[in-house]
């Protein structure tokens, strides 16, 4: 029996440019790379050089405290580049797709479930809380997965999903707790599971986040352990458990105002933004943020040498605002501008129509103010203000005590939105989890 609940304290924020359901076929990328940045928690080495023949789950690269623990190929073919930037620290490894080769890694034979998903690459995948990282080899107490996405222009990750496969996933995940595997789905969907049970949410955001689905089903004391993972991945541990292959294929969003003709895309993960967006991008925009991810939690990225980072599934197209002459400027009563704060007079025709937003921050930063206009759309049982004050401080006693171990930088996007501050609350509360577990572990 699936349990409802219902969240009120949220936002969704009426972006223009949701992509339809039409599947376009026809992007034929050739570039794929993977990102460590996008994998916290290990320090990553590389596995291959320039040149090197891969496999679909070949290890591209390996964690050095666990050299199980790999990062692999999403694609067959050869390796073009190791890019790295400042300290040679590695930014990407791509691979040029071989089209006709759809060899895949022996990952058949291996027999104990640790190793085969920590090889497959599929375990970098699932995050941990405490901390939001690869998890470690503490057993947890429970696993989240989670089946919806409530961010802004967000695709369906749920309803073109082999159920059958997702369930496998679901009943391998099981040999890796004794406690329970929770499935959140938005109400009024029709999915059952005899290996985890189901859990019904609204859908005002940040509904769709682990975060706020762990804080109302069973919230992560210290020296607990929680996995999260979306219903894609377990798709995937599915197959690979059941039919002895890797998948990264995945369907891609092209959303936002400047988007020519927001729809989806198949590719896999990693895709070179420079194919997957030929042709995408509206002419009469002037200067377009390509972000990949949701405006919220998205990374900026460029539109001819950036990839698709983990573990976004759309890419989001806005105006990057730097070229608006307005009369009064953000003084000015046009009713076009969206605010929560009804400082304009679009509230009169209603804030659920959608809105034409652009990249600027519109104002300048200040000093935290206590007002509570983060609460309101901050559905966790915690205190954001003082919380973030004890980031601030590195007071870790003062972190413990305020819910530091429930929350992910992705949680605070919305306060971010919200902030008259305009502080970067999500690069804060990311620094303050990697000092507490610098300092505690």
């Amino acid at each position: 029996m699936s349990k409802s609940i219902q969240i009120k304290k949220g936002l969704n924020i009426p972006l223009a440019g949701a992509a339809s359901q039409a599947t376009s076929d026809d992007k034929k990328t050739t570039l794929y790379a993977i990102s460590p940045a996008d994998f916290p928690g290990y320090t990553w080495k590389v596995a291959v050089k320039p040149g090197d023949a891969v496999e679909i789950g070949s290890p591209l690269l390996f964690a050095k405290e666990d050299e199980f623990i790999c990062l692999t190929s999403p694609v067959s073919g050869t390796v073009k580049e190791i890019k790295r930037g400042e300290r040679r620290r590695i930014e990407y490894v791509s691979v040029e797709w071989d089209e006709k080769n759809t060899q895949y890694a022996p990952l058949a034979e291996i027999s104990d479930h640790w190793e085969l998903l920590k090889r497959s690459g599929l375990f970098a995948m699932i995050r941990q809380r405490p901390f939001d990282i690869v998890p470690g080899n503490q057993i947890p107490r429970d696993i989240f997965v989670t089946g919806f996405d409530t961010a802004p222009l967000a695709p369906d990750i749920l309803s073109k999903l082999d159920k059958k496969r997702m369930e496998d996933g679901l009943r391998f995940l099981r040999k890796f707790t004794s406690g329970t595997i929770y499935l959140s789905i938005p109400q009024d969907t029709k999915v059952t599971s005899g290996a985890a049970q189901i859990v019904e949410f609204n859908t005002l955001h940040p509904t769709g986040n682990p975060g706020t689905q762990i804080a109302q089903i069973k919230p992560v004391n210290k020296g607990e352990t929680v996995w999260t993972l979306d219903v894609v991945t377990a798709e995937r541990i599915g197959r690979l458990v059941t039919d002895k292959k890797l998948s990264f294929a995945t369907k891609v969003a092209i959303t936002g105002p400047d988007a020519k003709n927001p729809h989806m895309v198949n590719t896999f993960d990693g895709a070179a933004l420079s194919t997957l967006l030929d042709g995408e991008i509206k002419e009469t925009s002037e200067k377009v943020r390509v972000i990949s991810g949701n405006v919220l939690t998205g990374i900026k990225e460029n539109v001819q040498t950036g990839f698709l980072r983990f573990p976004y599934r759309q890419v989001t197209l806005i105006d990057e605002g730097d070229h608006a002459d307005e009369f009064m400027g953000w003084a000015s009563l046009n009713p076009k501008k969206f605010s929560v704060k009804r400082s304009f007079p679009a509230f009169l025709g209603g804030l659920k129509r959608p809105f034409n937003f652009d990249a600027r921050v519109k104002g300048g930063h200040r000093a935290m103010i206590l007002s509570g206009e983060y609460d309101k759309v901050f559905p966790f049982d915690i205190y954001p203000e003082y919380l973030l004050k004890a980031i601030y401080a590195k007071d870790i006693e003062k972190m413990e005590k305020l819910g530091i171990y429930e929350v992910a930088p992705e949680d605070f996007a919305l306060p971010e939105f919200v902030d008259t501050s305009k502080n970067e609350l999500q690069k804060a509360v990311r620094e303050g989890l990697d000092y507490l577990r610098k300092e505690t572990l």
